[in-house]
């Protein structure tokens, strides 16, 4: 296996990034984790902080197609999906098939829409594909919702039931950026110029090579079951009503690969499991009350301090 195209296909892309989103290259490759996974993001910040702008940037910069998708309480699912309409000309129901039939989808502030809606995405990003009028359709690959939501505002907005928050890979959070990066940032010219002005960094056939790959990379035994103790852990954790689900064990697993291998190795380290657990598990627990995403983390990383880490025999 080439795991120099791996850490290549990784520096392209982040560095492509970085000129839109400044200070956050750490966040930039937890997106390229969940994309070569196959995966989903939710990203979880206070309004301002370059969310929609990343997503836009990432998606620029892989060179996939690319919707953006706003999601208002009024939004139906019809909307994302498609509808059959009647064409008069031809006497027949034609298909207009909706944003859903593209690669990255951008759906943002999620949590605005109602339920119904939401669900809507379920199948799409599950088993990537749609199903109208009892008709079921495949979706292109790659395919990729990336979802942005508020955690400050209540008023008008639906909480993700843990159903639907389960199937997105991580949780992520970008966070304020430092003095000097936002006054960079302020004096520079306009954002929206800036990703206008971006090209692809990798090609199609560099995803599609990453994408496919990235399982090569081995999982020492001793390695998998301290993944397993950590979900474990979870599980057995009073402060939780459920803990993480086989869903999410898969997630780690594979999320472990793909660091390893963008760090430039073919095999995982204990350290590569540590980095990703906490954007991959943290979403996944259910407490028995309100637990923010900083909490739910500061639980992950608490369990994960509780276990044993395997040494090299």
């Amino acid at each position: 296996m080439d795991i120099q195209r791996f850490t290549e296909y990784k520096n392209r892309v982040v560095e492509n990034c970085s000129k839109i989103i400044v200070g956050k290259n750490d966040v930039i490759e937890l997106v390229l984790t969940c994309f070569v996974c196959s995966g989903h993001v939710l990203l979880e910040d206070v309004p301002g902080t370059g969310k929609t702008m990343l997503l836009r940037a990432f998606a620029r910069t892989i060179g996939s197609d690319f919707k953006r998708i706003q999601f208002t309480p009024d939004l139906l699912p019809s909307d994302l999906t498609g509808i059959n309409f009647y064409n008069q000309h031809s006497g027949q129901f034609e298909f207009r098939p909706g944003p859903l039939f593209s690669h990255i989808i951008l759906a943002d502030e999620i949590n605005r829409a109602t339920p119904r809606t939401q669900s809507s995405l379920l199948e799409a990003m599950e088993e990537k594909q749609i199903s109208v009028d009892g008709v079921t359709m495949g979706l292109s690959e790659p395919f990729m919702v990336m979802a942005t939501q508020n955690p400050v505002e209540s008023y008008g907005t639906f909480p993700l039931p843990e159903a639907q928050t389960d199937r997105f890979f991580m949780r992520l959070k970008l966070g304020y950026m430092t003095r000097e990066q936002e006054l960079s940032v302020i004096s520079r010219v306009s954002t929206t110029d800036l990703i206008a002005a971006l090209v692809p960094a990798v090609t199609a056939e560099d995803s599609a090579w990453v994408r496919k790959n990235y399982t090569d990379v081995a999982v020492h035994e001793s390695v998998a079951n301290y993944m397993m103790d950590i979900i474990e852990g979870t599980r057995r954790e009073s402060a939780f009503v459920t803990g993480v689900s086989t869903r999410g064990a898969i997630a780690l697993y594979k999320a472990s690969q793909v660091t390893a291998a963008f760090a430039g190795r073919d095999y995982v380290l204990p350290e590569d499991v540590k980095k990703v657990a906490p954007h991959v598990l943290a979403h996944r627990i259910v407490s028995g009350s309100a637990l923010s995403s900083e909490d739910a983390v500061k639980y992950i990383e608490r369990i994960i301090g509780s276990v044993a880490v395997p040494l090299e025999s």
